[in-house]
């Protein structure tokens, strides 16, 4: 086996995926299966679908490239005006339509009516629950939430959560989907709103919300505080492992001896939301495109692969956290 094939991550256990709705994470989804060799086929009815695909693709490919050190064998894509076209034969549907529960559920009436009895289906929803979107379709066991995080082509979380009526094995056939593309697909063992992931980022959106609105810090020292300092932390460890080195030779228990009284202490605001007014809007909208200093979305999108790229090179040298994957 040549040094370049050795190197070259594995292919995807599917050959045929449909992705509908092409937005940011469709379009990601899109790089994540194309470059791992599936074959992906697209509906998307906005006119503009094509070029903003082609535009993440060619970032999905550079960062491959970075990555991995080899161009992607990739598969083939295709777009279909008509969304039962895409879907019939595909393995794998992954649906990332905006989060409107009844957009959600008409879409989803569609791919089941289109679908094979055994094909996976999975909705991008950030928050909305199985069950929900489940209501009223033909084929609610195939059905589960498959949150994937932004570039979802480099980052590889994948929240895993099943509906009432999810059938028993589905969720097992999709994480061996997942784990293919080089993914970590994480099981919520409970149906929750906005399930894991989403539910700590709020906790952290509302209280910078907060300090921006108190006029205590602007968006760039926000950004700076977690760039610079406990994000380095939370990047390679996460938030328990972290306080568990905190609390030096007796861990975790010695940490929570020694902050157990702050909890009681009025440093949040996490169950008081502020008023997005025009004035804390401006404030906000403002102050990151001061951050961006010129650079374009997609200018920060190239950027911010490349720091993920080190970043993830970094942790594969020690054999550690999400570099695991790579």
């Amino acid at each position: 086996m040549s040094a370049e094939a050795s190197s070259r991550p594995g292919k995807a256990s599917v050959s045929t995926v449909a992705i509908v709705g092409g937005g940011v994470i469709g379009a990601g989804w899109i790089g994540r299966y194309l470059h791992r060799g599936a074959d992906v086929r697209v509906f998307d009815p906005d006119p503009e679908a094509e070029r903003k695909i082609s535009d993440v693709l060619a970032n999905a490919e550079t960062a491959f490239e970075m990555l991995y050190g080899v161009a992607p064998v990739k598969g083939t894509l295709s777009y279909h005006s008509d969304l039962a076209d895409a879907v019939a034969g595909a393995a794998i549907v992954h649906e990332s339509v905006p989060e409107r529960l009844d957009l959600k559920q008409r879409v989803h009436a569609e791919i089941t009516g289109a679908a094979g009895p055994d094909t996976i289906i999975c909705t991008s929803t950030s928050g909305l629950l199985p069950t929900k979107i489940q209501e009223g379709l033909d084929q609610p066991g195939n059905l589960i939430v498959a949150h994937p995080f932004n570039p979802v082509y480099l980052l590889p979380l994948v929240e895993l959560v099943a509906g009432q009526q999810t059938a028993a094995d589905v969720m097992d056939r999709a994480a061996k989907i997942f784990d293919a593309v080089g993914m970590k697909p994480l099981k919520v063992r409970k149906e929750i709103d906005a399930f894991i992931a989403d539910r700590l980022l709020e906790a952290v959106w509302r209280e910078s919300l907060w300090l921006v609105k108190d006029g205590i810090a602007t968006t760039e020292e926000i950004d700076d505080a977690i760039r610079y300092g406990f994000g380095l932390r939370w990047a390679q460890m996460g938030l328990f492992q972290t306080y568990h080195t905190a609390g030096g030779e007796v861990g975790m228990r010695a940490f929570i001896e020694m902050f157990k009284p702050s909890l009681h202490w009025p440093w949040t605001k996490l169950m008081d939301v502020p008023e997005l007014d025009d004035a804390l809007i401006d404030a906000i909208a403002d102050g990151v495109e001061e951050q961006a200093r010129g650079m374009t979305a997609r200018d920060l999108e190239r950027q911010r692969d490349k720091n993920l790229v080190g970043i993830l090179h970094a942790l594969k040298a020690n054999n550690w956290g999400a570099g695991t994957l790579v």
